[in-house]
């Protein structure tokens, strides 16, 4: 009955970590949304769940008795007794094993179980780390083309004023030349052909990424005017080229980025075993994950909850109920019984006449005599060895967690300090383009050295939003380390 109970709970246990968290349920398209799906759906998870309920049925296997046995036998010609006509004999016998036998039987399935269990957590947690890595990869092609659009918009920008310069090299202007806001990354306007709509779902909307036109139109006017002042040093027709060589390349990169998505949601859709084409909705921004580090709260939860750790402990606990019961079983096992014979009446004037026809009914007591020790013996030096293996092995996974856990430590710190490197050049950049930019109107700063600052900028973009989706992974990796979410 306690058994039962046990099972119950376990399962009850299971299903409460199947979905992950009712409320997160409610938030479609959620990162907690997508976990909960795919603990529901793929089919590796469901298949090590499938072997840990199988594994939970041998435990009713272990604690049971052996059958019991039935002898009958007939006499083809009845055999004379004094008692009669003996015709036929039934024997029922039942044996019974040592004491504790069953018990100790019964834990090693019990633990062999949790082993099966810790396999399944195992496999969900990988399976809860490669979508989330997926997931961070797909935000950070989100980023990287909203970033690519923002940078196509400057040349676009850059390209009017170049014309302008070249349609009016003559005139001179003293309004000075308006540049975008420091600290921020202008977005392609709504018009503009590579929208993220063209992504198959990315996250943010052409609409509400754009300038505004007007705006932009603005800013190119005050542009052409500065550029307008210096005849000397106009551009010609060259720098248009240029720069729409440069724009090429651009929307070439998105378009790599586009197929780059594709094939990113196919293998995240393959993780949560539903349609390769179904829509994948991402945030609109990639945020870094707030994460703090203790090491003895972190060391204690790799210690307890790991499912690797856990696995070879229960194995471990399983050879030392297996030598238990090898002993017992190194014991005699009992057996009670009843034999019943039938006898007819005889004719034969020997048979004692109170006796004659009457069946026997005989209680019987069966005993092993287990005399070959060597056996038995080596059984228990068996369980004995394969339990310290366990516990060597124990030994062995916790100091290779631990050190992977400094190492995603110090990759986490890296990470964080690339994060902060590559957001302090993107904002120099930006502001220095904005300067570039007027000098260049003004005719002091050439093509080249715009163009290049251009590539410097869309370059430190592009670092900054791969440095946090590496940092949100190694997170994950940390989580993965320690069985439990750190940022619920």
């Amino acid at each position: 009955m306690k058994n039962n109970i046990k099972i119950q709970l376990i399962l009850t246990g299971i299903a409460l970590l199947l979905g992950v968290s009712s409320g997160y349920a409610q938030q479609a398209d959620s990162l907690a949304f997508y976990l909960e799906t795919a603990a529901r759906n793929n089919p590796l998870v469901n298949s090590n769940f499938a072997l840990y309920k199988a594994s939970l049925e041998k435990i009713p296997q272990a604690g049971a008795y052996s059958d019991p046995e039935l002898d009958i036998g007939f006499f083809v010609k009845p055999m004379e007794t004094l008692g009669g006509k003996q015709i036929a004999d039934f024997t029922l016998m039942q044996m019974f094993p040592w004491f504790g036998t069953q018990k100790a039987a019964r834990n090693e399935a019990t633990e062999m179980s949790r082993m099966a269990y810790e396999q399944f957590r195992d496999a969900r947690n990988n399976l809860f780390y490669e979508v989330k890595s997926q997931w961070y990869q797909l935000c950070n092609l989100n980023e990287q083309y909203k970033n690519t659009q923002a940078n196509l918009v400057l040349l676009e920008q850059l390209e009017q004023l170049a014309l302008k310069r070249f349609s009016a090299p003559g005139v001179r202007s003293s309004s000075p030349v308006a540049a975008p806001v420091a600290g921020t990354t202008p977005a392609a306007p709504a018009s503009s052909g590579n929208s993220m709509n063209n992504m198959g779902g990315m996250g943010s909307s052409p609409q509400a990424s754009a300038s505004s036109p007007a705006s932009n139109n603005s800013t190119m006017s005050e542009m052409a005017a500065g550029s307008m002042g210096s005849g000397s040093s106009s551009g010609g027709m060259s720098d248009v080229l240029r720069i729409q060589i440069e724009k090429a390349e651009l929307e070439n990169n998105l378009e790599v980025i586009v197929s780059n998505r594709i094939a990113a949601e196919a293998r995240f859709n393959a993780l949560l075993n539903r349609d390769q084409q179904a829509r994948v909705a991402v945030p609109d921004t990639l945020e870094q994950l707030r994460f703090l580090v203790d090491d003895q709260t972190m060391t204690d939860s790799i210690i307890l909850a790991n499912p690797m750790l856990s696995m070879l402990e229960a194995e471990a606990n399983a050879y030392k109920a297996k030598a238990i019961m090898d002993k017992k079983m190194s014991y005699p096992m009992f057996g009670i019984g009843l034999q019943y014979s039938v006898v007819g009446k005889s004719d034969n004037t020997m048979v004692m006449p109170d006796m004659n026809g009457m069946d026997m009914v005989m209680p019987m007591f069966k005993i092993s005599i287990p005399i070959f020790r060597k056996k038995y013996n080596a059984q228990q030096r068996e369980s004995k060895h394969y339990r310290q293996a366990s516990e060597l092995k124990y030994e062995n996974t916790l100091n290779q967690l631990q050190a992977e856990y400094q190492t995603v430590k110090q990759q986490l710190a890296d990470a964080a300090r690339k994060i902060n490197l590559y957001k302090k050049q993107r904002d120099l950049a930006l502001s220095t383009w904005q300067l570039m930019v007027r000098e260049f109107s003004a005719g002091v700063s050439s093509l080249t050295d715009v163009i290049q600052l251009e590539r410097q900028l869309l370059d430190y973009s592009l670092k900054e939003s791969e440095a946090i989706a590496e940092y949100n992974t190694m997170v994950a990796g940390m989580e993965k380390l320690v069985a439990t979410s750190l940022n619920d």
